[in-house]
């Protein structure tokens, strides 16, 4: 090296060193971008809150969803704190500004929504906020688009066919005893204990079928016997109306499930049906529903073809859940992902650390 070289590199300013603080924001901001990323395009954790999935998935469940099985969805609300949802952490101040609103879009996925696959959805009828900012919920994908769904005594149809039911699927039951049930037996016997309820005579309880014969083998239960509804017993809040169709959590349906492309006549049963539907989810403009008119910007419509598909989504725990039956159809847009696989699991119930060693790292079924 000459010594013109070396006096013109002595001339460069120096590199100047980041201080701690500065090297720790940079870090900070870093690990935050790429979370962000991570959770829009690939995974996302949740937990599980109610017992609407148990016996399959259960309240402390920590899980994994996959965005890559039925593709990520671009953000409707931009202007939002990252890794919040509706609001930020521990307050009760919104995580985002509705100032400006995209269109939504879904990239590409390798898989589309499948039956029995464990969905997570944005709740539906939470007109409030945006859809990718709705209330999280998970079900299991029971009916598809253009299926016909029926529940008839507590059986699954569609089109006409019983379907499988889950493995661990459950039913509220009383068990018919006069002895007191020591919490070991529930355990025992895999009942959530803070789903038990003492009752005259018993107590109730969600149990899976196999759960139902171990408790009715027991000698001083003398009896257990699921509690359903009757046909024809309509239930208030069941979807659509309670006071056109008796329905019930039981005895539902039957029902088509809309489809991208599928087109109905307007009448009074299908506006009941699918009026909700149309004004709700469908993106359309100045929609007005009447018992037997629907209008949209000012047009009386004859028929309507649907521009997305639909799900019905039920839970495990039939008889402790809020889901299709009670709140309609999950329209495509507000599919978030897969559930894919549990990766930690507390027992709130239980004392001390409550681990459930069989629950971390299993693949959701």
């Amino acid at each position: 090296m000459d010594i013109q070289t070396q006096k013109e590199q002595s001339q460069k300013p120096k590199k100047k060193k980041k201080g701690f603080f500065r090297e720790w924001a940079d870090a900070i901001v870093f690990a935050v971008i790429a979370a962000t990323i991570i959770r829009w395009l690939f995974m996302e954790a949740f937990t599980i809150p109610t017992p609407s999935m148990e016996h399959s998935l259960l309240v402390g469940d920590f899980l994994f969803v996959s965005k890559m099985h039925y593709g990520a969805r671009t953000a409707m609300t931009p202007l939002q704190v990252p890794l919040t949802h509706q609001k930020i952490w521990g307050t009760d101040i919104p995580s985002y500004l509705d100032w400006v609103k995209l269109p939504q879009f879904r990239l590409p996925g390798f898989s589309e929504v499948k039956r029995n696959d464990v969905v997570v959805f944005n709740y539906p009828p939470e007109l409030e906020h945006p859809v990718d900012l709705k209330t999280n919920y998970i079900k299991r994908c029971i009916g598809l688009p253009g299926e016909k769904l029926e529940v008839k005594d507590t059986q699954v149809f569609i089109n006409d066919k019983a379907i499988k039911n889950p493995e661990e699927m459950q039913f509220k039951y009383y068990i018919k005893t006069n002895e007191s049930v020591h919490e070991r037996i529930w355990r025992d016997n895999d009942v959530n204990v803070a789903d038990v309820i003492k009752v005259r005579g018993g107590y109730l309880a969600d149990l899976t079928n196999h759960g139902a014969a171990s408790l009715k083998a027991l000698p001083f239960i003398e009896d257990v016997v699921m509690l359903k509804k009757n046909k024809g017993d309509a239930t208030a809040g069941i979807y659509p109306d309670a006071k056109r169709f008796a329905w019930n959590a039981d005895w539902w349906g039957p029902m088509t499930i809309p489809a991208e492309g599928m087109t109905i006549d307007i009448n009074p049963d299908n506006i009941l049906r699918y009026g909700k539907v149309i004004k709700n989810y469908e993106h359309n403009d100045n929609v007005v529903l009447t018992e037997d008119q629907i209008t949209i910007n000012g047009q009386a419509i004859k028929q309507y073809t649907f521009k997305q598909n639909y799900y019905f989504m039920m839970g495990d725990n039939r008889h402790n859940s809020e889901d299709s039956r009670f709140w309609g159809f999950v329209p495509m847009d507000h599919v978030v992902g897969k559930a894919f696989f549990t990766f930690w699991s507390i027992d709130p119930t239980a004392q001390g650390f409550g681990l459930r060693p069989g629950k971390i790292l299993k693949m959701i079924d």
